[in-house]
């Protein structure tokens, strides 16, 4: 192929080797064969003819004998030159290098006139349609994805590195029989048929795995999840805009977002950013809020009430 990327059908010649070694060994072969034929034939003829004979005592027995030997030998031999045509036939189809499957071909590795053994790589052919992802899974997420390991399909999405984009979808195809002591997960593949090749050969890709539809489902942006001693918790903003730490329960997630099973009603506004400053009572401001009017100074620039 040329210095570029190609798209190969299955059978696309890709290359052509000399055939000139290969078809005068398979012409070596095909003359052995003509010549034992003849011998054989020449034996059975006269193993005939001995055979015709025999009755009368005009032969001895060991010469019958041995022309059954010499019959059976040739015969033998008529075998062993098919196998030399049926090699040397292989050999000059191998001269042929054909696509073994539909796929992209790569840089080619060699140019015309190069010297080439079996172990040499001529060009590297990746199938794209369908195309395979592996990835793992955690462990604990484990006894969930087995729950639903009987449906259908499980549904796969591709997303790109950032996970801002969604790339293509799949389904679940296997899943490794072990888990990865070493990393706490089990690997799996997912298929994608990726007909406009949005998913290439050894690609980064992040990968979420469809197992349940949450309806009526309470979300919050993962930024805004807390972690303390007593687990997971949120500041919410009250009416009067300060904050309120409450502790919550989480449950599947997607991309930035995730449930929340207890702890926050439809409404409740959390804090994302700058948590980390916070405490119960602390007030806020929130985005695009106009900010409380300034207050007056005194004679010495110190403002008056309370700092927020």
């Amino acid at each position: 192929p040329d210095d570029a990327l190609l798209s190969e059908r299955e059978r696309d010649v890709l290359a052509q080797v000399d055939p000139r070694p290969f078809q005068a060994a398979l012409l070596q072969a095909q003359g052995a064969l003509a010549r034992d034929e003849a011998l054989l034939a020449n034996a059975r003829a006269d193993l005939k003819r001995y055979q015709d004979v025999a009755p009368q005592g005009l032969i001895p027995e060991q010469t019958l004998a041995t022309q059954k030997a010499l019959v059976a030998q040739y015969e033998g031999t008529i075998k062993s030159d098919q196998g030399q045509i049926d090699t040397a036939k292989l050999n000059l189809g191998y001269a042929r290098i054909v696509a073994p499957l539909d796929g992209r071909a790569g840089l080619r590795v060699v140019d015309a006139g190069n010297t080439i053994t079996t172990s040499d790589t001529l060009v590297t052919i990746t199938q794209l349609k369908p195309i395979d992802v592996l990835f793992t899974i955690a462990e604990d997420n484990l006894p969930e994805l087995l729950k639903h390991m009987n449906d259908a399909s499980l549904k796969v999405d591709a997303l790109s590195r950032d996970k801002t984009t969604e790339l293509a979808s799949g389904s679940l195809a296997s899943l490794d029989n072990q888990i990865d002591t070493s990393t706490g997960t089990v690997k799996a593949k997912a298929e994608f048929a990726n007909a406009d090749e949005s998913l290439f050969p050894n690609q980064f890709v992040n990968v979420r795995v469809h197992l349940t539809t949450l309806t009526g489902a309470t979300i919050v942006p993962t930024a805004a999840l807390q972690r303390g001693a007593d687990g997971m918790y949120v500041f919410v903003v009250g009416a009067d805009r300060t904050v309120k730490q409450r502790p919550v329960k989480t449950g599947a997630s997607q991309g930035q977002d995730i449930a929340v099973t207890d702890g926050l009603k439809p409404g409740d506004i959390v804090v994302t950013d700058g948590a980390d400053n916070l405490r119960d009572g602390s007030r806020v401001e929130l985005p695009g809020e106009a900010p409380p009017p300034a207050k007056p100074a005194d004679a010495k620039g110190q403002w008056r009430g309370k700092s927020k």
